[in-house]
């Protein structure tokens, strides 16, 4: 049985680590988007516009307010790598949608991003139970 004091000394531990590994993904995506001209938060609205979606959607994928989102929005939209068009079901409401060139630029971004990154020393094994572990961790309580 593990005592209170070396249960919180662990998970100040984990704490560190899972920072350290956030901060190196951060470095990555921000050293990688700088090649391609954009910001870290361009490039991370680009990784998470897997196909259409609202600005509420992306905001909940960059974990971030809307409005924030919607910044970084307008930037990729005059760079035309976006498009807002009407949400096929919902009058009051756009979806976001990469243009040709936002889709291009995309692809470029997820190659760069796919080099040298923070998680290749684990396999795809590792990978998917570190994911299944993190995903239980910041699950709310049952």
């Amino acid at each position: 049985m593990t005592n209170p004091e070396s249960q919180v000394i662990a998970e100040r531990q984990l704490c560190g680590l899972v920072n350290g590994m956030a901060g190196q993904i951060a470095e990555h995506l921000r050293r990688r988007a700088a090649r391609l001209g954009l910001t870290a938060p361009q490039a991370a609205a680009l990784r998470e516009l897997t196909g259409p979606m609202t600005m509420r959607e992306l905001a909940e994928r960059l974990s971030c307010e809307p409005s924030n989102a919607t910044f970084v929005v307008d930037k990729l939209e005059k760079q035309a790598l976006i498009e807002r068009r009407p949400h096929p079901s919902d009058r009051r409401a756009k979806q976001l949608v990469l243009t040709p060139d936002g889709a291009a630029l995309r692809e470029r971004l997820l190659g760069l991003l796919s080099e040298d990154s923070p998680l290749a020393g684990l396999t795809h094994k590792e990978q998917d139970a570190l994911r299944g572990l993190l995903e239980r961790a910041i699950s709310p309580p049952r």
